[in-house]
């Protein structure tokens, strides 16, 4: 009986959804600033502006994708050869908690991707990692994980939902 409780529960709490901050209290300054970073970080994604990213990846940063795991170079060349072209991200929600110099950013996003000259649409929770290094945000970490529902994006049909 516990058991199940406990599993009612989980499912309850697991399927409440994200909210960006709380509607009474405003982000601070720092949060606002890695909002604000990670908004940019994907329009530089889709116009594949590889000095802004240089620039903003950590030189030991980390990325997790459906596909593998790699470095800031590798995931600089893997941007401009266009392998994976983060064409749109469309998100939902986040939040960002801090801890001294450490922001973990969590968004909720579609998104619209050419992986391997296939346009496809997928639903992901990102995790991003930020750390401040002289009074600058750079990301430590950056990994996708797929979500378990429908799209909400309004996309064309001829956009595959990879699965």
């Amino acid at each position: 009986m516990k058991a199940l409780l406990l599993s009612l529960t989980l499912a309850l709490v697991s399927s409440l959804p994200l909210q960006a901050q709380s509607s009474t209290v405003p982000p601070s300054n720092d949060e606002q600033a890695v909002l604000d970073l990670s908004k940019s970080k994907w329009a530089w994604m889709a116009d594949k502006d590889l000095a802004k990213l240089d620039e903003l990846f950590a030189e030991k940063a980390m990325f997790v994708h459906m596909s593998g795991k790699w470095d800031k170079a590798r995931e600089l060349e893997v941007i401009k050869s266009g392998r994976i072209w983060y064409k749109q991200a469309e998100a939902y929600s986040a939040v960002v908690n801090l801890f001294g110099d450490t922001a973990i950013l969590l968004t909720e996003i579609d998104l619209i991707a050419v992986v391997g000259g296939n346009e496809v649409v997928n639903a992901f929770m990102v995790t991003e990692v930020y750390i401040k290094e002289n009074s600058k945000w750079k990301m430590g970490s950056l990994s996708f994980s797929t979500q378990r529902r429908p799209v909400k994006l309004k996309i064309e049909e001829k956009v595959e939902s990879s699965k």
